[in-house]
């Protein structure tokens, strides 16, 4: 006779019989409860754009962080608990430089969120680095490779992770992916892009959007160079929400 779930959801190497780990997909729920995400990949970049949840009119918005840069190249956005991301963020830094300091070239976004994976699958390992339970965060890893490929990635907390056109992650996921799936082509320039990533924050957000409540990042292509990833500063993003 099988365990209940109950006793099957308790530990994180345990597979049910119907071959579910469930912490992993409890993890996966807990980003339902975080801030609405969205990154856009054109072929002139890629655009990361976060709503931030300002729950007090005490609160400094500039001290939330949900767009951060890895490397020059790549920037990332994540939903769910922050506190979970900062330790795949600064693996993910460490990486990039180590990567820089020994192969004397930029690390590719894949390669990047590769090493981001492996940590977060780590869970569970009878190890003092390692987490006692899976990450409970997503993340959206954005930027341009030395190549001039623009890549937009999404990495959820079973490790699994994915190149998308267009992906939103967060509280308002599921319509904003509906719209994403509408209005997003290929074909689109960056500032296409940017604009659709605010006319989705636009619809699932609950508070009236503007430059203090969303956080906007874009790493566009060069000729010469890998794109350089960069916040858009408040007076770029008045400009933006203005156009819509």
């Amino acid at each position: 006779m099988f365990q209940s779930r109950s006793e099957y959801d308790r530990g994180v190497n345990v597979f049910s019989p119907e071959g579910r780990i469930f912490q992993v997909e409890y993890a996966i729920e807990a980003i339902k409860l975080g801030s609405t995400a969205v990154g856009v990949q054109t072929k002139e970049g890629v655009c990361l754009a976060v709503e931030r949840r300002i729950t007090s009119p005490l609160m400094i918005p500039s001290s939330i962080e949900k767009i951060v840069e890895i490397d020059d190249h790549i920037g990332c956005a994540m939903s769910g608990l922050i506190a979970d991301s900062r330790i795949l963020i600064d693996h993910a830094r460490v990486e990039a430089q180590s990567h820089w300091f020994t192969f004397n070239e930029k690390m590719t976004v894949e390669s990047v969120t590769q090493s981001v994976s492996n940590l977060a699958l780590s869970f569970g390992e009878y190890d003092r680095k390692a987490m006692s339970r899976p990450f409970g965060v997503a993340i959206l890893m954005a930027g341009v490779d030395e190549s001039g490929e623009s890549v937009l990635l999404h990495m959820d907390p079973s490790g699994t992770y994915l190149k998308y056109g267009a992906k939103a992650i967060g509280a308002g996921s599921e319509g904003a992916q509906a719209t994403l799936e509408e209005q997003y082509h290929k074909s689109m320039t960056l500032d296409d892009g940017m604009k659709l990533c605010l006319n989705v924050l636009k619809q699932v957000m609950e508070e009236k959007i503007s430059a203090t409540n969303i956080e906007v990042g874009i790493c566009r292509k060069d000729q010469e160079k890998p794109g350089k990833f960069h916040l858009l500063g408040k007076d770029s993003i008045d400009t933006l929400l203005s156009s819509l």
